[in-house]
């Protein structure tokens, strides 16, 4: 049976996605290519860019380009984060079943904590007793329920796209992945265990609350109003309802201000910036996997007090 034109038409574009990753063209019809570094247009057969020197092939410019062509759209890194958050959830809640729990409506709030601790939950013992601080990372991307992760993965794919276009998918990785790390270590500071992509979702809101005062006018005025509010709304939330990290919320809400303050807002203009760009969100990106390997290997640990 044939696929309906929309996925094929996906289907076509992550295959030559994948071509181009690898080097191989689409349809192997040589034709000029745009430098990923600096936008120069170069020849068909170079190697590397005429106005700034960066090698087509090999070169953070090139495989970023690559690696982003393969989620296409406008947000690639947030299509991706969206897709490990499932992928985790996914796990979590076999992992649930097979442990006889996750039955009925259960899923809407509980996950076997055993679960969540062996795929990297943050907790205090983990970290600071255990040396396991790869689940600073990992606890970012486990829920603990489905109400959980659908709240989180709607804010996600409402205000990701605005800042993954604003500021571009390398450093807007590098924001997200920082805002829950740091989330993360002032929640295990203060002695708690969580789970949940809200710290660095929080990080993205501080990102944009920094945006807003760097820039002028009615507009940025409201907007500010409008996100300020929302975070009250959230903090007051959490003081209300029992299991809810504002201490996570508010170091990833800070760390995201730092952020947005420190960056400028708005995508690398130039091959220096661009490359500065890469580096971040390839920093972030080796984080990342290093973390989701590291609990791979630590996947069948003793439990704390056994």
């Amino acid at each position: 049976m044939a696929l309906p034109y929309k996925w094929q038409w996906r289907v076509d574009r992550w295959k030559n996605a994948l071509r181009g990753f690898f080097g191989v063209g689409g349809d192997n019809q040589p034709r000029p290519k745009l430098c990923p570094a600096c936008g120069a247009l170069v020849g068909i057969s170079a190697t590397r860019c005429h106005e700034c020197g960066t090698s087509l092939r090999f070169s953070l410019a090139a495989l970023s380009k690559g690696v982003s062509g393969i989620f296409g759209g406008r947000a690639p890194a947030t299509t991706g984060l969206l897709i490990v958050n499932i992928v985790m959830f996914a796990l979590s809640f076999i992992a649930t079943m097979k442990a006889g729990q996750g039955g009925g409506l259960s899923i809407l709030w509980g996950m076997n904590q055993e679960a969540l601790y062996r795929l990297g939950d943050s907790n205090p013992y983990g970290i600071f007793v255990a040396h396991q601080w790869f689940r600073l990372v990992t606890a970012m991307f486990l829920h603990g329920g489905l109400i959980h992760i659908g709240f989180n993965m709607m804010v996600l794919m409402d205000i990701g796209p605005v800042v993954e276009e604003i500021y571009g998918s390398a450093r807007y990785l590098f924001m997200y992945t920082a805002a829950g790390v740091v989330g993360f270590l002032l929640s295990v500071f203060t002695g708690h265990s969580s789970v949940g992509a809200s710290g660095a979702i929080l990080g993205m809101i501080g990102v944009m609350i920094a945006l807003t005062t760097k820039r002028g006018g009615a507009t940025m005025q409201a907007l500010r109003s409008r996100l300020i509010s929302w975070v009250v709304s959230i903090f007051v939330f959490g003081f209300l309802l029992r299991g809810v990290d504002n201490w996570a919320h508010f170091g990833g809400l800070a760390a995201g201000f730092g952020c947005g303050k420190l960056l400028t807002d708005r995508e690398p203009a130039n091959a220096s910036e661009r490359q500065t760009a890469y580096i971040l969100g390839w920093l972030a990106a080796i984080v990342l996997v290093a973390s989701f390997v590291m609990m791979m290997l630590h996947l069948q640990d003793k439990l704390p007090g056994t």
